[in-house]
């Protein structure tokens, strides 16, 4: 929709109308605009507006009949155009009307003009339309509109007035490239498009639900970031999908040239087995046959003897009838007894073996089995163990996972396993094994941070599978020791020491804060410091505040346990004595904080000459956290005690005196009988400075920032010293006592305010 309130619309050339056809429509531009506005019509006179605050005369056409004035002030009412500025009774808008009819009645060439287009002519159209009928329904709204033509005159008139150049309608000439609907500022969630603001209110947009553009721009990048992660899972998905189905063809493959192997494996036995069992038929048979040709032969050998025999004889007895009787009768008598003893003889005529061979019973039932092995479900082939999976691991236990060809049948598994030595094994070493159903077992009872073996077989009724390639696991770490009484720590920051807690080395720490609000919020961990690679680690705290800390280390097979907490404290400054440091004549109590000077020379359980401890100086030095920033401390003496308290570089040499030299700056006490004298040391020279109340607290403010050690009589909130001098390293504390006796070192103190202010 158009603005109508204090808007004029631009001039637009209609497209064809001109020698160079370029395209320019209606926009709305300001009433009071510029001075740079183009003249689009050079034939009028283009005035420009006077200031807004005098008054200005506006032209007026000539006059118009009482109806036509009336419908032209009907007409701006309607078009909002009432609201403009009105001088002497009546509105700019009017007057500009009255003066288009006025021209457009007196030139009727005008009338076959092509006017310009306003910038929504469908809103115009549909405006002129309402009017067209109303006119024609003569409505009681519009009684002074006449007849149809007046109306169509009207219609033509206004849009010549809102087309020409004038001085109250600015009139720019726009490229086609910017031709475009007015900008979206607001998001329509219901449509999902942008839209104007006045479409929310009024247009077809109305009690749609919208947004700004930028939540509508930030919600779609984040829309489309999460399809994106969700496109890139997919992707990772599918490639893995495809990486397993090559694993599949593969498998496919090998699975094949198995079963290939495993039938021509069967069927050569097979067949070596029929060929066995008929060579033995065969043979037996043959033999057989042979019995039965040898027993025939001799039945035929003894016919035969026995009929040459009958031959001989009947020869014989032949002959002995054509002898003489005397001869015939001799020889007559003794053929009878021959033949007698032959006719004796039984000739066996019966056959001593028959010619049919019995029928032979083949035993196939090895064959048999032989091919039902074919069927049966062969032994698995080996499993395949997975490597291990992050996170997977306790401090004692472990979760193995393997997989296995997707066609072997198997009914168990045995996971064995023993820890990883380079060297020869022992007792502790020896494997392991346990029988399971599925392809995953978690391991229990093992040893914190240390290194596996596994490997399995899979077996079924048809045997066992080879055993796998190994895989390393490992166990997750021990939970670290903190070294509490080790920790350092200031308003803003603390350093956190510990103790692996592990044989082996590890990936990395974690550190976990929480602070102690009440008694809720103890365990409740606000931040942690992931990947701190050695034993000790500088964090950053909030000032004011009492943390619980705790520490875990971290390898391929997960964190370990929470540590042990240690309390850590940001009011003031902590840190402890170091103990190799001490000078053999000083004791630390079990405090920590006091220091106590006995009556003895020397020492025997330590000798004097060291590089970490003090040697002439009997003095014993702190371990201050190395940040920069403000760091408070107060140490309580004793007035009649001989004493140096104040700072030292960590590399000072434990052979020379505090205040000796130019790495340390102490305060120095000296007690006689007559007074106290006080000294303020640095490269062996003190300014003069007399101290009338000898302190019995002195407070100590070191400042990094602005290079400044200072010293306070704390009783009475007395400025006693600063020394100002810029530093390139960090600096520790250190107490001195030079005759016998005792101080005490007073850490974790709010920095009282007199000590800001120095």
């Amino acid at each position: 929709m158009e603005e109508r309130t204090g808007r004029a619309p631009l001039y637009s050339q209609d497209p064809g109308s001109g020698p160079n056809a370029s395209q320019s429509f209606f926009y709305p531009m300001d009433l009071y605009d510029s001075e740079d506005r183009l003249s689009i019509f050079p034939e009028e006179k283009i005035r420009m507006r006077e200031v807004a605050q005098e008054p200005k005369k506006v032209e007026r056409g000539p006059e118009l009949s009482s109806a036509t004035q009336e419908e032209v002030e009907e007409l701006a009412r309607y078009y909002g155009l009432e609201e403009d500025k009105e001088f002497e009774g009546e509105t700019e808008a009017g007057s500009v009307l009255r003066s288009g009819i006025s021209e457009y009645q007196s030139t009727p060439s005008l009338r076959s003009h092509n006017v310009p287009k306003r910038r929504d002519p469908g809103r115009e159209d549909k405006d002129w339309e309402y009017l067209e009928e109303a006119a024609d329904a003569e409505d009681d709204r519009f009684p002074g509109w006449g007849s149809q033509g007046q109306y169509q005159e009207l219609r033509e008139a206004y849009r010549y007035t809102r087309g020409r150049s004038s001085e109250d309608y600015e009139c720019y000439v726009i490229p086609e490239e910017e031709d475009e609907e007015e900008a979206a500022d607001i998001f329509c969630v219901t449509c999902k498009i942008p839209i104007r603001a006045f479409d929310n209110l009024f247009g077809e947009h109305k009690e749609h639900e919208v947004t700004q553009l930028n939540t509508a721009a930030e919600n779609a990048r984040d829309e489309i970031h999460k399809n994106m992660f969700k496109l890139e899972e997919q992707i990772i998905q599918m490639e893995n999908f495809a990486s397993h189905l090559e694993e599949v063809f593969i498998t496919i493959e090998e699975n094949f040239g198995r079963q290939e192997q495993n039938f021509e494996l069967h069927y050569n036995e097979i067949l070596e087995t029929l060929a066995q069992k008929y060579e033995e038929k065969m043979q037996a048979l043959g033999e057989k046959k042979r019995e039965k040709l040898e027993a025939l032969y001799g039945q035929l050998v003894s016919c035969g003897e026995n009929l040459d025999t009958c031959k001989e004889l009947m020869e014989t007895i032949e002959e002995i009838c054509h002898e003489e009787k005397v001869e015939f009768i001799k020889d007559a008598v003794t053929m009878a007894d021959r033949l007698g003893e032959f006719l004796k003889t039984k000739t066996d005529v019966e056959l001593s073996t028959h010619p049919d061979f019995e029928d032979q019973t083949i035993d196939f039932s090895d064959v048999e089995q032989l091919m039902d092995s074919i069927n049966a479900i062969p032994a698995p082939c080996a499993p395949v163990i997975n490597t291990q999976t992050p996170n997977s691991a306790t401090g004692t236990s472990v979760k193995v996972c393997w997989s296995l060809f997707s066609d072997d049948t198997v009914e168990s598994y045995q996971l064995s396993y023993k820890p990883v030595s380079d060297g020869a094994p022992t007792e502790e070493q020896k494997e392991f094994s346990v029988n399971v159903k599925e392809s995953h077992y978690s391991v229990a009872n093992l040893v914190p941070n240390t290194q596996y073996e596994f490997w399995v077989t899979a077996s079924n009724s048809t045997g066992v599978s080879p055993p796998s390639e190994r895989a390393v696991y490992v166990t997750a770490p021990s939970p670290p020791i903190i070294k509490s009484k080790e920790i350092l720590s200031c308003e803003h920051a603390a350093l956190v020491c510990w103790e692996s807690g592990n044989m082996n080395p590890v990936d990395s720490y974690t550190i976990e804060l929480s602070k102690v609000d009440n008694e809720d919020s103890g365990n409740v961990v606000t931040e942690s410091i992931v990947g701190i690679p050695t034993c000790e680690s500088l964090i950053q705290l909030q000032p004011g505040e009492s943390y619980l800390v705790y520490v875990r280390a971290i390898n391929v097979g997960g964190p370990s346990e929470r540590s042990e907490p240690a309390t850590i404290h940001t009011t003031g400054t902590y840190f402890h004595l170091n103990k190799d440091t001490s000078h053999p004549l000083l004791s630390i109590l079990e405090d920590g904080f006091t220091v106590v000077r006995g009556k003895g020379e020397k020492s025997a359980r330590e000798p004097l000459d060291s590089d970490t401890r003090f040697t002439r100086c009997v003095a014993v030095m702190g371990s201050l956290i190395p940040i920069k920033g403000r760091h408070y401390w107060e140490v309580e003496v004793d007035e009649q005690m001989d004493y140096k308290v104040g700072v030292a570089f960590q590399d000072m040499s434990r052979h020379g005196e505090l205040g000796a030299d130019s790495s340390s700056w102490c305060m120095s006490h000296t007690f006689t009988s007559s007074r106290h004298k006080y000294e303020f040391l640095h490269n062996g020279a003190t300014p003069e400075i007399q101290i009338t109340v000898p302190p019995k607290k002195i407070g100590i403010l070191f400042d990094y920032d602005s290079y400044r050690l200072s010293f306070f009589n704390v009783d009475i909130a007395q400025h006693l010293y600063t020394f100002s001098y810029p530093l390139q390293h960090f600096v520790q504390p250190c107490f001195s006592l030079e005759k016998p006796g005792m101080l005490r070192v007073c850490i974790g103190i709010s920095m009282p305010k007199f000590a800001t202010l120095f």
